[in-house]
């Protein structure tokens, strides 16, 4: 796992951009000052779209963004998913872009080069996120939702589809483990060599 996305704590800039998706800014920030502990739910489509992943599956794309890519916008996690923040309109383009991928399930049977990934959630205009808090609670359910790459800034840099579809094919690939060597014979002996004279 690459170390290059551990910055958990949301700056004041940060906080900002987040704030400004939402309806009003100002009372947002104002919650965050009194209780920066405090989750909330704000709109994507017009400042940021949300691809969310399953746990390990999305640390599987968020490690190629880094390590073999441009790196990542911020980055959250929310109940066993990962969310991926990306530039608006991704949510709209980015399932067009699996399925010219053969992502998924087609007529009842898994497409060859991805069955067993599982689907991407698109979050853009209409939808709704549970942003984590500004900054990391001490509580024991603080586990539930935090930042892996949290905002820093008021115009972070966010992937669009084309980055993030790269990114979810390679993570498809390494998590797909092909072996040279045939299985092995379930009936044969095995012999401990290791205790020859």
């Amino acid at each position: 796992m690459s170390s290059a996305w551990n910055a958990s704590e949301v700056t004041p800039d940060g906080a900002a951009w987040l704030a400004s998706a939402g309806t009003y800014p100002r009372s947002t920030l104002a919650l965050w000052e009194e209780r920066p502990d405090a989750p909330v739910v704000l709109p994507c489509g017009a400042v940021f779209d949300v691809v969310s992943a399953p746990s390990m599956f999305g640390r599987r794309m968020l490690d190629r963004l880094w390590d073999d890519g441009p790196g990542s916008g911020p980055v959250a996690e929310f109940r066993g998913r990962i969310l991926l923040f990306a530039a608006p309109g991704t949510a709209q383009r980015l399932p067009a872009l699996l399925e010219w991928e053969e992502w998924g399930a087609r007529d009842g049977r898994e497409a060859h080069r991805t069955g067993a990934v599982p689907p991407l959630l698109c979050h853009g205009t209409g939808d709704a996120v549970t942003v984590p808090a500004p900054s990391e609670s001490t509580s024991p359910t603080r586990s539930a939702s935090r930042w892996l790459v949290a905002p820093d800034t008021r115009q972070p840099w966010l992937p669009g589809p084309e980055v993030l579809l790269w990114a979810a094919v390679r993570a498809a690939r390494s998590a797909v483990r092909i072996s040279i060597f045939p299985p092995a014979d379930q009936d044969a002996k095995v012999y401990d060599v290791s205790r020859r004279r």
